[in-house]
């Protein structure tokens, strides 16, 4: 997992903008999340498209289309996430080398993943929400149904 990773930080965002705007039965646009997210559409996609195959987004056609939560907010930890979105990650072998990496760094460095993966299983979406709404920060209310004849 290691302490930060931009595609894992940018899958939790996503996965908290979902829950945030849409809920369980709400859709959010991908352009919407871009735009809150000040990233680019076309640089969120792939990430919306990996955790929609692991069923932790659901993706819906259509002219009110988007994406939904896959399952209960409360169910999906940050652990989910960012396991799904670093698993293509490979290990390559440009990195750091020598006794000191070895012997030193690299385990001290695996102590500190380990304790992010424990508080990373703790968290839920769930959690992330109520933080967001003890911020201050207001979730949208629904939209007002109107008919005309």
């Amino acid at each position: 997992m290691l302490l930060r990773r931009d595609r894992a930080m940018i899958a939790v965002l996503i996965m908290l903008d979902v829950a945030f705007h849409a809920g369980r039965s709400g859709t959010v646009s991908a352009a919407d999340i871009a735009e809150r997210a000040g990233l680019a559409r076309r640089g969120i996609e792939p990430l919306l498209q990996t955790l929609s195959r692991s069923n932790l987004l659901e993706s819906v056609r259509g002219p009110r289309g988007g994406y939904r939560l896959g399952r209960p907010r409360r169910d999906i930890t940050l652990a989910d996430i960012v396991e799904i979105a670093t698993a293509d990650d490979s290990s390559s072998d440009d990195g750091p080398a020598g006794a000191l990496f070895a012997r030193v760094v690299e385990p001290c460095w695996q102590k500190l993943d380990d304790a992010v993966a424990v508080q990373c299983r703790k968290l839920s979406l769930d959690d992330l929400v109520r933080r967001a709404e003890s911020s201050g920060m207001r979730r949208p209310l629904a939209e007002p149904i109107t008919f005309s004849i």
